[in-house]
């Protein structure tokens, strides 16, 4: 277990690359659609430098606010509460702070920088539909993520995938703008501007790649989570008992968005377990192993 955390710490650093270079790419698409030329990669240089440290610092503040999550009163949510200092003091971790979110769907999701500065949020829906032990296990495995740092990367990807789909917005309206300038210039040379068609395959190509690194950043560090929490409850049947719910119920997390759907304990978004024609494309985006495969790795332990 010791060996895959160290191996999800060198994950995230090469993750981290991709996305910078992703955010460079939709940088440069923009200085080759515009005619900018290397005045839109300087712009991409300095959007993901700010990007960078706005995720560092502000990452968890943006996934909380961006789920309506508000912090759980002491006294309403005492069960839950309890839950989360017990689990804390078991695995040597500082209590964390926790939410809250009014849906009735059942998830939840941790975030944060570093155990220091992290905070696990659940849903209604979630304290309504579990009993105690399959809540501590869900809890257990959010507490998991913190205490194998998986809170960094996954809060940073909320940010960097948005920054992504920021940037091929502005890059499709700048184009609008100036009246496809790039092309038209193309087109009296006689024939259509390559550096244009460079431009749009990285257009398409730039959200498409931070979906698929997105989607990698989850799948492992899930099983591995579940896993730990195991480790913690020393109660496997717990956690069993909550995915198997969790994987009964259909309830779309309607406080879930594209960006934050890999930091939730199951995939929040519709689409999942599709097994139509395009079965095959939801598959190569989901954010978490399918949750019969994750069932069956825990009855193992």
């Amino acid at each position: 277990m010791y060996e895959q955390i160290a191996a999800n710490k060198r994950r995230t650093f090469l993750l981290l690359t991709g996305f910078v270079l992703v955010v460079m790419l939709a940088g440069v698409s923009i200085g080759v659609l515009t005619g900018q030329g290397a005045t839109g990669t300087v712009i991409a240089l300095v959007f993901a430098a700010i990007m960078a440290f706005t995720s560092y610092w502000k990452s968890d503040s943006i996934a909380l606010a961006v789920s309506r999550a508000v912090p759980a009163d002491e006294q309403e949510y005492q069960r839950l509460h309890n839950l989360v200092e017990g689990l804390c003091i078991a695995a040597g971790l500082p209590k964390p702070r926790v939410y809250v979110i009014n849906d009735s769907a059942p998830n939840a999701f941790a975030t944060g920088r570093n155990p220091k500065n992290a905070a696990i949020a659940v849903t209604t829906g979630l304290l309504e539909k579990m009993n105690r032990v399959e809540l501590e296990g869900v809890v257990a495995h959010e507490l998991s993520h913190i205490k194998n740092y998986d809170i960094l990367v996954s809060t940073i990807a909320v940010t960097l995938v948005g920054a992504v789909a920021l940037l091929t917005d502005i890059a499709i309206r700048m184009m609008w703008w100036n009246g496809g300038r790039v092309a038209r210039d193309g087109d009296r040379e006689g024939g259509a501007n390559p550096l244009a068609l460079v431009g749009f395959a990285m257009l398409i190509l730039a959200p498409i790649s931070a979906k698929v690194m997105q989607a990698a950043i989850s799948r492992r560090r899930e099983t591995l989570a579940d896993v730990t929490a195991c480790q913690l409850t020393r109660y496997p049947p717990g956690l069993i008992s909550a995915l198997e719910k969790l994987k009964s119920d259909v309830t779309v997390v309607h406080s879930s968005t594209t960006a934050t759907a890999h930091m939730w304990i199951e995939q929040p978004m519709s689409g999942v377990g599709d097994s139509g024609r395009l079965g095959w494309v939801h598959r190569m985006f989901n954010t978490h192993p399918p949750l019969e495969e994750r069932i069956a790795l825990l009855r193992e332990i």
